[in-house]
């Protein structure tokens, strides 16, 4: 019998092994995530880390010994330096967004959920438009963001014209408050947020500026940031090595800004 999980079909696959089911559309970045993990998957097995009998499931759930490999794996290819003190207070100062604690943000958003079986390319190009058109408006004209937002926010705000009021980085999705704190950006973004959502039109209508700290008090988050701002590029070298020497078919990995591992 044919393993079914190889396919010959027109399904996303990594060296002939399905990443989902035939005839099911997935988001592009949890179609990413799938990859880069089958990616390491079978790179794992290749390091004799994982046994040979160890299948991928078309549903993009890995088990107990794969994820255990792929950790064993990245933690003997991710081997990084320690930054210097004078790394790490060029990072500080070129970040300082980033350590500063109690900034609030005054936020409305349109939002285009994501959701089971949603064409993401059509949603994308109508997220595009809206966006565009927000963001073109004449400054004598009242902005269209609160009209938009009540017509085609997938979001309960959109009743309030898409204001979610004053907002901290706790109150927002990790991946959401990565694009709008430690910035300076005021006004209609000129970019699409992503979030495990869906994709956001955001306009930033006040920030309110949060403590500065010094070097010293924040050191050691100073570090942690490079680790990981280190590590996510090492991760996404590797996986464009091992995606360079794969049988890569229906999922664009360059597209990702970060390499999306489960």
């Amino acid at each position: 019998m044919q393993d079914e999980s190889v396919i010959a079909g027109p399904v996303a696959s990594i060296n002939g092994v399905a990443l989902h089911p035939a005839g099911e559309q997935l988001p592009a970045e949890v179609l990413r995530q799938r990859a880069c993990t089958e990616l390491l998957r079978q790179a794992a097995q290749r390091e004799g880390l994982l046994g040979a009998d160890d299948t991928a499931s078309p549903d993009g759930v890995i088990s107990e010994a794969a994820s255990a490999a792929i950790e064993a794996l990245l933690e003997r290819e991710m081997r990084l330096p320690e930054p210097s003190d004078e790394a790490l207070r060029r990072h500080f100062e070129a970040h300082k967004g980033r350590f500063t604690t109690g900034e609030k943000v005054h936020l409305r958003h349109i939002l285009f959920a994501v959701t089971p079986g949603v064409d993401v390319t059509a949603l994308r190009g109508r997220a595009e438009h809206v966006l565009l058109d927000v963001r073109c408006h004449d400054d004598a004209e009242e902005s269209p963001f609160a009209a938009r937002a009540r017509e085609l926010s997938n979001c309960p705000s959109g009743a309030q014209g898409g204001d979610l009021g004053v907002l901290v980085e706790a109150d927002c999705a990790p991946e959401f408050a990565r694009e709008i704190f430690g910035h300076a950006e005021v006004g209609v973004l000129p970019r699409l947020v992503h979030s495990r959502f869906g994709l956001h039109v955001v306009e930033v209508l006040e920030r309110m500026p949060g403590i500065e700290p010094s070097f010293e008090a924040v050191r050691g988050a100073v570090v942690q940031s490079m680790h990981q701002t280190a590590y996510v590029t090492a991760l996404r070298q590797y996986l464009r090595l091992l995606a360079g020497e794969a049988d890569v078919v229906g999922v664009d990995l360059e597209a990702a800004e970060t390499p999306l591992v489960q």
